[in-house]
Protein backbone atom coordinates (compact mmCIF):
# COMPACT_ATOMS: atom_id res chain seq x y z
CA UNK A 1 0.00 0.00 0.00
CA UNK A 2 1.76 3.12 -1.23
CA UNK A 3 0.47 6.41 0.13
CA UNK A 4 1.75 9.84 1.05
CA UNK A 5 0.54 12.42 3.57
CA UNK A 6 -0.64 15.91 2.51
CA UNK A 7 -2.49 18.75 4.23
CA UNK A 8 -6.28 18.71 3.99
CA UNK A 9 -6.49 22.34 2.74
CA UNK A 10 -4.12 21.62 -0.17
CA UNK A 11 -6.45 19.10 -1.84
CA UNK A 12 -8.51 20.26 -4.81
CA UNK A 13 -11.23 18.88 -7.03
CA UNK A 14 -9.83 16.05 -9.17
CA UNK A 15 -7.15 14.96 -6.67
CA UNK A 16 -7.12 11.51 -5.08
CA UNK A 17 -7.59 10.82 -1.36
CA UNK A 18 -8.22 7.81 0.87
CA UNK A 19 -11.70 7.92 2.46
CA UNK A 20 -12.88 5.09 4.71
CA UNK A 21 -9.98 2.91 3.55
CA UNK A 22 -10.82 3.27 -0.16
CA UNK A 23 -9.08 5.35 -2.81
CA UNK A 24 -11.40 8.09 -4.10
CA UNK A 25 -11.31 10.94 -6.63
CA UNK A 26 -12.35 14.24 -5.03
CA UNK A 27 -15.46 15.61 -6.75
CA UNK A 28 -16.18 18.59 -4.47
CA UNK A 29 -14.27 20.56 -1.81
CA UNK A 30 -15.87 23.08 0.55
CA UNK A 31 -13.79 25.06 3.05
CA UNK A 32 -15.57 26.88 5.87
CA UNK A 33 -14.15 29.98 7.52
CA UNK A 34 -12.65 29.63 10.97
CA UNK A 35 -15.04 30.56 13.74
CA UNK A 36 -14.46 32.57 16.88
CA UNK A 37 -13.12 29.61 18.85
CA UNK A 38 -12.26 27.04 16.22
CA UNK A 39 -10.46 26.08 13.08
CA UNK A 40 -11.65 26.03 9.51
CA UNK A 41 -13.28 22.79 8.34
CA UNK A 42 -12.79 21.07 5.00
CA UNK A 43 -15.59 18.93 3.53
CA UNK A 44 -14.65 16.47 0.78
CA UNK A 45 -16.98 14.55 -1.50
CA UNK A 46 -15.48 11.75 -3.52
CA UNK A 47 -16.25 8.73 -5.68
CA UNK A 48 -14.39 5.46 -5.15
CA UNK A 49 -11.95 4.52 -7.91
CA UNK A 50 -12.74 0.81 -7.64
CA UNK A 51 -16.36 0.62 -6.43
CA UNK A 52 -17.57 4.07 -7.67
CA UNK A 53 -19.33 4.60 -4.31
CA UNK A 54 -19.91 8.19 -3.09
CA UNK A 55 -18.17 9.10 0.17
CA UNK A 56 -18.09 12.28 2.30
CA UNK A 57 -15.41 13.30 4.81
CA UNK A 58 -15.20 16.39 7.06
CA UNK A 59 -11.88 17.33 8.67
CA UNK A 60 -10.25 20.31 10.36
CA UNK A 61 -8.27 22.29 7.79
CA UNK A 62 -4.95 21.75 9.54
CA UNK A 63 -5.26 17.92 9.57
CA UNK A 64 -3.31 15.65 7.24
CA UNK A 65 -4.89 13.11 4.89
CA UNK A 66 -3.52 10.08 3.07
CA UNK A 67 -3.25 10.26 -0.71
CA UNK A 68 -2.79 7.04 -2.70
CA UNK A 69 0.09 6.77 -5.15
CA UNK A 70 -1.37 5.33 -8.35
CA UNK A 71 0.89 3.30 -10.62
CA UNK A 72 -0.18 3.28 -14.26
CA UNK A 73 1.07 0.22 -16.15
CA UNK A 74 0.48 -1.52 -19.47
CA UNK A 75 -0.39 -5.15 -20.06
CA UNK A 76 -1.30 -7.44 -22.93
CA UNK A 77 -4.51 -9.48 -22.92
CA UNK A 78 -3.76 -13.21 -23.20
CA UNK A 79 -7.30 -14.60 -23.07
CA UNK A 80 -10.84 -13.64 -22.10
CA UNK A 81 -13.19 -15.84 -20.07
CA UNK A 82 -16.58 -14.30 -19.26
CA UNK A 83 -16.19 -11.10 -17.23
CA UNK A 84 -12.44 -11.50 -16.64
CA UNK A 85 -9.36 -11.16 -18.81
CA UNK A 86 -6.06 -12.95 -18.24
CA UNK A 87 -3.33 -10.36 -18.82
CA UNK A 88 0.49 -10.19 -18.76
CA UNK A 89 2.35 -7.14 -17.46
CA UNK A 90 4.65 -5.70 -20.17
CA UNK A 91 7.51 -4.91 -17.74
CA UNK A 92 7.59 -7.79 -15.23
CA UNK A 93 5.88 -10.43 -17.47
CA UNK A 94 3.67 -11.38 -14.50
CA UNK A 95 0.30 -12.90 -15.44
CA UNK A 96 -2.92 -12.22 -13.52
CA UNK A 97 -6.65 -11.73 -14.05
CA UNK A 98 -8.46 -8.41 -14.28
CA UNK A 99 -12.18 -7.75 -14.34
CA UNK A 100 -13.34 -6.10 -17.56
CA UNK A 101 -15.24 -2.85 -16.82
CA UNK A 102 -18.65 -2.21 -18.42
CA UNK A 103 -17.41 0.49 -20.81
CA UNK A 104 -14.76 -1.85 -22.31
CA UNK A 105 -16.84 -5.06 -22.57
CA UNK A 106 -17.03 -5.38 -26.38
CA UNK A 107 -13.67 -3.77 -27.14
CA UNK A 108 -11.19 -5.99 -25.24
CA UNK A 109 -9.86 -8.80 -27.46
CA UNK A 110 -7.03 -11.32 -27.28
CA UNK A 111 -3.65 -9.74 -27.97
CA UNK A 112 -4.65 -6.10 -27.42
CA UNK A 113 -2.77 -3.81 -25.03
CA UNK A 114 -4.50 -2.23 -22.04
CA UNK A 115 -3.68 0.37 -19.40
CA UNK A 116 -4.30 -0.70 -15.81
CA UNK A 117 -3.86 1.04 -12.47
CA UNK A 118 -2.42 -0.38 -9.25
CA UNK A 119 -4.31 1.35 -6.41
CA UNK A 120 -3.88 0.24 -2.78
CA UNK A 121 -2.88 -3.33 -3.79
CA UNK A 122 -5.84 -3.63 -6.17
CA UNK A 123 -5.57 -3.71 -9.96
CA UNK A 124 -8.16 -2.00 -12.15
CA UNK A 125 -8.40 -2.06 -15.96
CA UNK A 126 -8.84 1.50 -17.20
CA UNK A 127 -8.54 1.77 -20.99
CA UNK A 128 -7.36 0.22 -24.25
CA UNK A 129 -4.04 1.33 -25.69
CA UNK A 130 -4.10 1.95 -29.41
Amino acid sequence: MTTKIVGANSLQKGNYVIMDGAACRVTDVQISKPGKHGHSKVRFEGNGLIDNKKRIMVLPGHDNVEVPIIEKKTAQVLSISGEKASVMDMESFETFELEIPEELKGQVTDGCSILYWVVLDARVMKQLKV
